[in-house]
Parts: C-alpha cells; sequence; structure tokens
C-alpha cells in the first residue's frame, strides 16, 4: 500500500458464477483503508477494485473500474468525501456509504444531501461494515441510529418549510407512503399502517422514488422534510 489509488484488480478478483460487488475503498489513512479493504475482500461475493487516498483518486477509480459501492472517509485531503459523493453520485450509478470517525460530525446532512446511500462510524463492526456494504449495493439506504437521530435534529433546528408543489406528481397513496417513510417506518410497518399488502408499499415506494427523482430512501426522507410534507416533531 503507498497512499496511491491501486489500479487493477486485486488479489480477490477472480471470476465466479455470480457477479461480485465492485467496491472501491477510500480513506487518507493506509492503515484504515488497508484494513477495510482486507476485511471485505476477503468475502466471496465483494471484489475490492480499487483503493483511492483522497476523493480525486477514488473518483477517477469508480468510473476506471465501475464500481457498486464507494467506501467513502468524509474528509480527506484534496477533495473531501463530500464533493467526491456528489460527483459520484450525480455521474455514474455507484452508490457512497461514507465513513467518518464521530458520530456528531456536523457534515453527516450534507454527505446525505449529496446522494450517499449510508453513514457509518469507523469503529464499525467487521460483520456490520461487510453488511452495510451488501445493503446498499442491493439499493437499499443504511443509516446508524445515532446518525438518524441526528439528520432529523438537523432538521427540527430549521425554519418549518414551506409547502411546495413537488410532490403534485405523486398520487394519495404515494404521498402517504412518502409521509411513513420519513417517520422511519420500514415496508412492514407500512403495510400494516396502510392495510395493504408489503408488495403493494414496494411497489408505492419504488413508483415515488422514480417520480421524484430520488436515489433511495434516505434521499425520500430528506425530500418530505424540505417539501413540508412532513414536519419535525409530528
Amino acid at each position: 500500500m503507498t497512499g496511491r489509488t491501486v489500479v487493477g484488480p486485486t488479489a480477490g478478483g477472480g471470476l465466479d458464477a455470480s457477479p461480485s460487488i465492485r467496491v472501491v475503498v477510500a480513506d487518507d489513512q493506509e492503515l484504515v483503508r488497508g484494513g477495510f479493504a482486507m476485511i471485505l475482500d476477503a468475502q466471496p461475493d465483494i471484489d475490492v477494485v480499487a483503493e483511492a487516498a483522497d476523493g480525486v483518486q477514488a473518483i477517477a477509480a469508480v468510473r476506471e473500474h465501475e464500481a457498486d459501492v464507494l467506501l467513502l472517509d468524509i474528509r480527506m485531503p484534496r477533495m473531501d468525501g463530500i464533493e467526491a459523493a456528489k460527483i459520484v453520485c450525480a455521474e455514474t450509478g455507484c452508490r457512497v456509504l461514507m465513513l467518518t470517525t464521530f458520530d456528531h460530525d456536523d457534515y453527516i446532512y450534507d454527505a446525505l444531501r449529496a446522494g450517499a446511500s449510508g453513514f457509518l462510524l469507523k469503529d464499525v463492526r467487521r460483520d456490520d461494515l461487510v453488511n452495510a456494504v451488501r445493503v446498499v449495493a442491493e439499493g437499499e439506504s443504511l443509516l446508524a441510529p445515532t446518525v438518524t437521530r441526528r439528520l432529523i435534529s438537523e432538521f427540527t433546528s430549521r425554519p418549518t418549510a414551506r409547502p411546495t408543489g413537488a410532490l403534485d406528481v405523486l398520487t394519495a397513496r404515494e404521498r402517504e407512503t412518502l409521509q411513513l417513510i420519513a417517520r422511519g417506518l420500514s415496508n412492514a410497518e407500512i403495510a400494516q399502517a396502510m392495510v395493504v399488502s408489503e408488495h403493494t408499499v414496494k411497489t408505492h415506494v419504488s413508483n415515488l422514488l422514480a417520480k421524484l427523482g430520488l436515489r433511495d430512501r434516505v434521499q425520500a426522507v430528506i425530500t418530505a422534510y424540505e417539501s413540508g410534507l412532513t414536519v419535525p416533531g409530528a
């Protein structure tokens, strides 16, 4: 490990019966970066295709290797994780999983607003790290409870948003689904609240994300608050 992007597949990148999850690990601390890469690359369904020491290298690696998931440190030299996440989320189909040392990081909201699909602390357990990469790769979002509380706190501290017409494209049931997502309910809980099947809820979620041009449930929560559909504390 040299602190430079590792170009080309790593030793774990052999052919497999099913496609592996292609991961880029970006952190300016070589030991941290190497540790995460080693843990992930040891999994049969995960292939760490590159490492990066800053945001510029991370973006280049994602593009070159067509990565599925970018494990991205929020604080790095030359270009930090926030700016890198904005570019990766806007220009590629790669999912971004942010890393930070502190659960009170002031940049949590900005990272999620940039398009990140998940947020983990650097002291995350081995199994939780692996699970997080798999969850995010499947198109789901993942937030630690402490991060969720801080996100809601961020909205609570802001002036109440005025309702806009941004959600007019949604049906009544889709709007209701969005409100329940913003309250933190799972698909099963939403199905129970709306007295419909879980399959119907999944359809509503898929439709509202597509209509609003959102990547995942994290972005849906942010949109619900920013549009005034959901009020903090309600």
